[in-house]
């Protein structure tokens, strides 16, 4: 249905170096994790509060329980596995040919999957900490606990993840930049490229070669070279890594 688009797309591969992808919520719903703005995504389901609302920094402040509530069901996929797009790009930065994975994703398949350099604009349910004391708490901890995760020493437990209203990381940030504004390939896949500063980032990449793998249109009008409207890991497990 797209042969020759995923023949132009190993081409590209193939005389790249330093591949950068930049991915969002669609390279893991083939792992059966739901995004959020698609037609079954979590904004098109009903709740007492809006996805937004729940995943704000002021929320879980004010209404802590309540956000764990959400969070552990609808945002903690602990079982999920990794897909042909997460293996794909693993194999890629082994064989040398990408330098960097920039996921907005917060589920940590593109590690469980081998890559090593990856930059997580939105943080991980993996890392968890105790807001009174520090101590670090995995996310089978914070899955299995009754109501609001507590530490042994009494204090609220917050995951690393950026909510709402909240800033992202800063050395997260030039890293990304860095990496997108050295690459000669830059590819991005499942994101609607709605979730701003992470989608102004692609304004820095000067290399030769912009692909867009994604099923539906994108919001920004990037220009991309070539754009596969499929999902991403029926794509990338075509691709033969040389």
């Amino acid at each position: 249905m797209y042969e020759e688009e995923v023949r132009r797309l190993q081409e590209i591969i193939d005389e790249s170096n330093r591949i950068v992808f930049f991915g969002g919520a669609g390279v893991s719903t083939e792992s059966n994790i739901p995004d959020f703005r698609s037609a079954d995504g979590l904004y098109q389901q009903k709740y007492k509060y809006s996805p937004e609302q729940i995943v704000s920094h002021s929320f879980f402040v004010q209404n802590t329980e309540g956000f764990y509530e959400f969070y552990k069901e609808k945002m903690m996929f602990l079982d999920a596995q990794p897909n042909q797009a997460h293996q794909k790009l693993a194999q890629l930065e082994k064989a040398g040919k990408l330098s960097a994975v920039i996921t907005q994703n917060i589920d940590g398949l593109h590690q469980a999957a081998g890559s090593e350099n990856v930059l997580e604009l939105h943080g991980s349910i993996h890392r968890n900490y105790c807001q009174k004391c520090g101590k670090f708490y995995d996310a089978a901890y914070v899955k299995s606990s009754d109501g609001i995760p507590r530490c042994s020493c009494g204090g609220r437990i917050k995951p690393d993840v950026v909510l709402y209203e909240e800033g992202l990381d800063s050395d997260v940030i030039k890293k990304s930049i860095q990496a997108i504004s050295q690459a000669d390939t830059l590819i991005i896949g499942g994101t609607s490229l709605v979730v701003y500063p992470a989608a102004g980032f692609i304004d820095y990449f000067r290399g030769k070669h912009l692909v867009v793998i994604n099923k539906s249109a994108t919001a920004r009008e990037v220009g991309a070279e070539l754009s596969i409207a499929a999902p991403i890991g029926e794509v990338l497990g075509q691709i033969v890594v040389k």
